[in-house]
């Protein structure tokens, strides 16, 4: 099929062809930052904060410049990634509260489900955000379905972000920590006990928020919802990325004997941005900098524990982001005003929350000791696709059903042809469409930028941008190119209606 046929054709149902699968099944280490753009790490051009272990990690594999997560937020992107599918076909997978209920349903084919029945050991440790339960979640028993219901054999979680109650650690179905005379209570309806909140008790922050953020008081930092109860059970935000970060190692160490699959979803760099007193100053940036040094030290812990173990040749790792950055998202931390000559979307356009390609084109980099080359890669990639990739690695072939928009890029993956996708779906507030070097984004009324000064996207009449001549999303050729404009949405027209994009 010509790529003019493509564009023209009744719908896109795209394939790729398979790669022979390894002679062996690698471990396999998925490190998910949040919130951390293109331009964050020095191996993607920064030059006011350091991060030498992901520069040596991009140095040792393949540094992609045009990989994308499947979203310009965290739910949805995180719901694509084990799924498969675009999250913005299913309703209810947007940004959720602390007491969402699981919105991956047990039983449905996931990475880590096809990954188990291969032989891995499957673990997931950090951040969570895909809700828990099935509404009403008592926190004070066990906590389920969750990830132990969807193909992970172990969990240790933050129910959903820093900065939404419940601020509590969970491992597998129970809450750390709990003490049963002191039962949490969560709602993000209304007030619940008499804990103080933002809002009524600035006196007692020791960050406040610049927008929302004002509900009960966790740890000196207002948050998003209210709770009571369960104070032993509270962390410490600037102990969460060495708890986790053990956690991590942890499940290394103890399933190093056969293959293993760790889902590890860091805090770093989402607010509230707290970094241990380690990482305090290390930046000219404020906490936003030195968060970010904090992650490059997460990094550098799972790669030390490889090696200390004799796990690195056998591990394939993996280093990215669930959407693009965002500099201040909610609390005075002054990433504003120190960010300087810093540029966390890199050469993009926008950022979190954004249509323009800065929220969802974020870093990847990938290592596999033996089998990968250093290289650069500038093939289009999207996280949607790991779940297929994954099952060609370990000899899998997908349910016709499963896993409906992703793609086989393990070749890509591997280094082995820079030859990407010819189309891939953005999502934001609205969708946008990428095929060969056009993008079209939809029309969509609304405003201009939110409370996070991003550009969003919004334009009450489509726009259209030739990347490979305006990859900063300049100049909208929509005027220019109407019959272009109107192939391209009606291709997009086809990818929503038929419901999957993999054949």
């Amino acid at each position: 099929m010509t790529r003019s046929q493509f564009l023209c054709s009744a719908l896109p149902l795209l394939s790729q062809g398979r790669a022979m699968a390894a002679p062996q099944k690698p471990n396999i280490v998925y490190i998910y930052a949040d919130d951390c753009g293109y331009g964050d790490l020095s191996c993607y051009g920064a030059t006011r904060v350091k991060t030498p272990n992901l520069d040596r990690l991009a140095g040792s594999g393949v540094r992609f410049t045009n990989a994308h997560s499947p979203s310009a937020t965290c739910t949805p992107s995180r719901y694509a990634l084990l799924t498969g599918e675009y999250a913005w076909r299913r309703p209810g997978t947007g940004i959720l509260p602390g007491d969402a209920s699981l919105i991956i349903e047990p039983g449905r084919y996931t990475l880590p489900a096809m990954l188990k029945k291969s032989g891995y050991s499957t673990g997931a440790v950090g951040k969570w955000h895909l809700g828990l339960g099935k509404g009403n979640v008592n926190w004070n028993g066990e906590v389920k379905p969750g990830p132990l219901e969807i193909g992970f054999d172990y969990s240790f979680l933050l129910p959903a972000t820093g900065d939404r109650v419940p601020c509590v650690y969970l491992e597998n179905h129970r809450v750390v920590g709990l003490d049963p005379k002191d039962p949490i209570i969560v709602n993000y309806e209304k007030q619940v006990g008499n804990e103080p909140t933002g809002k009524a008790h600035p006196e007692l922050l020791k960050m406040h928020p610049s927008h929302g953020h004002d509900m009960t008081i966790v740890n000196g930092v207002s948050r998003i919802g209210y709770m009571t109860g369960g104070k032993s059970a509270r962390w410490v935000d600037e102990d969460i990325a060495d708890t986790i970060t053990g956690k991590a190692v942890s499940f290394i160490e103890q399933h190093k004997a056969n293959p293993f699959f760790l889902y590890f979803a860091t805090h770093d760099i989402h607010v509230p941005r707290m970094p241990n007193k380690r990482f305090v100053g290390k930046t000219p940036m404020g906490p936003r900098g030195d968060v970010i040094a904090e992650l490059d030290w997460t990094v550098g812990q799972v790669m030390d524990a490889l090696d200390r173990n004799k796990l690195t040749d056998n591990t394939m790792i993996i280093f990215t982001s669930d959407n693009g950055p965002v500099v201040d998202d909610g609390y005075q931390d002054q990433a504003v005003e120190k960010l300087g000559g810093h540029k966390p979307s890199g050469p993009w356009r926008g950022g979190k929350y954004s249509s323009y390609d800065g929220g969802t084109r974020v870093p990847f980099l990938l290592r596999w000791p033996g089998h990968v080359k250093p290289t650069v890669s500038d093939a289009l990639f999207c996280q949607v696709d790991l779940l297929n990739s994954f099952a060609n690695l370990t000899g899998q072939a997908l349910p016709a059903e499963a896993a409906p928009d992703s793609l086989d890029m393990l070749p890509v993956l591997l280094g082995q042809t820079k030859k990407g996708r010819e189309s891939l779906v953005e999502h934001a507030g609205s969708l946008s469409l990428i095929v060969d070097d056009w993008k079209v984004i939809e029309a969509k009324a609304g405003p201009k930028t939110n409370e996070t000064h991003i550009e969003l996207g919004n334009d009450p009449k489509p726009q259209l941008f030739h990347l490979s001549e305006d990859p900063g999303e300049q100049h909208n050729l929509a005027g220019q190119f109407p019959d272009k404009v109107k192939q391209m949405l009606e291709t997009l027209e086809k990818i929503k209606k038929a419901g999957r994009t993999r054949a």
